[in-house]
């Protein structure tokens, strides 16, 4: 090989150590803004079934009301 495809290829080299150094920066930011949002999305799910319950209890609670002034 002559000097220049050396060149050539030790430039080629140093361009993909670069893009897997911003690859593995990349994968590192997504992995941290996926479990980012999977700490949020378990927080909406409890929320949501806490809401639901909730909402169960009223229900339940103007059921009783209901039957009372009916009764009445």
């Amino acid at each position: 090989m002559n000097n220049d495809k050396l060149s050539q290829l030790e430039q080629l080299i140093d361009q993909l150590i670069a893009q897997n150094h911003d690859y593995k920066q990349q994968v590192e930011s997504l992995t941290s803004a996926n479990q980012k949002l999977q700490d949020e999305n378990e927080t909406l799910q409890l929320e949501a079934l806490e809401i639901e319950e909730q909402q169960q209890d009223a229900a339940n609670t103007l059921e009783t009301l209901l039957g009372k002034l009916q009764q009445a």
